[in-house]
C-alpha cells in the first residue's frame, strides 16, 4: 500500500475518532463518506465504519464512565440494546439492496442534522 494512502487513512481515522469522542457519536456518519471516497463499496464502507467505530466508542465510553459522565445504570441496558441492534443491522446490511442502505443512511443523516438545528 502506498505511503500516502496509509497517511490519509490514519488522519481520516483520527478525525473520525475525535468527532466520535467529542460528540458522543457521529464518527460513523463521517466514516462512511470518507471510506466511500477512498474507493470502498457501499457495503464495505458501512461495515468498515462500524468496525472502526466500535473501539473508538469503547474507549470514549470508558473515559466518560470513569469521568462520571455516563451513569452505569444507564450504560448497561443501552449497551445491551446496542449489541442486539448491531446484530440485526449487520444482518440487514447483507440483505438490503445497496440503494436502500444509502437512502436510509442519508435520511438518518438529514434527520439527525435537523434535530440538532431545531
Amino acid at each position: 500500500m502506498k505511503r500516502g494512502k496509509i497517511g490519509m487513512r490514519f488522519w481520516g481515522g483520527a478525525l473520525i475518532g475525535a468527532v466520535n469522542g467529542l460528540l458522543g457519536g457521529g464518527g460513523g456518519m463521517l466514516a462512511v463518506p470518507l471510506l466511500r471516497a477512498g474507493g470502498l463499496s457501499p457495503r464495505r464502507a458501512h461495515a468498515t465504519a462500524i468496525s472502526v467505530i466500535l473501539p473508538a466508542s469503547a474507549v470514549s465510553g470508558l473515559v466518560y464512565l470513569f469521568g462520571g459522565l455516563a451513569p452505569f445504570y444507564v450504560l448497561v441496558p443501552v449497551a445491551l440494546g446496542v449489541v442486539m441492534g448491531g446484530i440485526v443491522g449487520a444482518k440487514l446490511l447483507n440483505t438490503l439492496p445497496v440503494r436502500a442502505v444509502d437512502l436510509l443512511f442519508g435520511a438518518l443523516m438529514l434527520l439527525a442534522g435537523w434535530r440538532m438545528l431545531v
